[in-house]
């Protein structure tokens, strides 16, 4: 019960800030243009239709936005279930596929060639149409590069679209099944029923002990490490002698 007491004591509960984004049309994005106003309009398609769509978690950065844009978009086409499964299959070719990786990254391939490539890529694999609309925005712009990144922070809404909630838990070596379990029933408790909380457990010696407990952008830092850091600071400030 003590990991339980240390996780009930240690977190703090942050309003998610709602965020929404109005759409227009996708289709007259100009070759060449920035990307950021094309990705607002990619997203638009049936705003007019639908209404605004709030994305589940607020995110943050140039790889944030691409994300909810896209999540935007999917939603209000439908589409979700299928893009997230065309863009698993992507990262998937990626990772197995080195050359295929280095390719999307390097800035010196030109853009038409890239453009080509992608196009290629999902027609043979049978994407979605916002799917291949949207990666080749990416293409186009140079922004392949970060899809691993995009991609990522897009499951994270997915994730959330469904109710689910990931927990990265942080220790030094795995956690015992017994406390596992415990850790997991105290972070259902605190999230609230109707949610699905699935724990992913990383190692790392680096924190010399305690654990360190990610989820929904909140961040629980219990570990050894961060406290003797935190009581390094104290010892240092300087003693006012003139209380004592």
């Amino acid at each position: 019960m003590a990991l339980a007491g240390r996780i009930r004591s240690g977190i703090s509960f942050f309003k998610n800030i709602s965020v929404s984004d109005s759409l227009s049309s996708a289709r007259s994005y100009p070759r060449g243009g920035s990307l950021i106003p094309a990705l607002r309009d990619y997203a638009t398609t049936s705003a007019q239709k639908t209404g605004n769509v709030k994305v589940p978690v607020a995110l943050v950065g140039e790889s944030g936005n691409f994300a909810s844009w896209l999540y935007i978009a999917a939603v209000k086409m439908n589409s979700l279930e299928k893009i997230e499964l065309d863009l698993s299959e992507m990262i998937e070719a990626m990772k197995t596929s080195p050359t295929f990786a280095q390719f999307t990254k390097d800035p010196s391939v030109p853009r038409e060639t890239r453009l080509a490539a992608i196009m290629d890529v999902c027609d043979r694999a049978k994407f979605a149409e916002p799917t291949k609309n949207f990666l080749s925005l990416l293409a186009e712009n140079g922004k392949l590069k970060n899809l691993d990144v995009i991609v990522k922070k897009f499951m994270q809404l997915t994730t959330a679209h469904r109710g689910d909630v990931k927990v990265l838990v942080t220790t030094v070596m795995p956690l015992p099944p017994a406390e596992e379990k415990e850790l997991k029933e105290t972070l259902q408790e605190i999230i609230g029923e109707g949610k699905k909380v699935t724990v992913e457990q990383k190692i790392d010696p680096s924190i010399y002990g305690g654990l360190i407990v990610e989820f929904q952008q909140k961040v629980l830092d219990m570990s050894i490490r961060t406290r003797a850091q935190q009581m390094e600071r104290l010892l240092r400030e300087p003693v006012d002698l003139s209380n004592l």
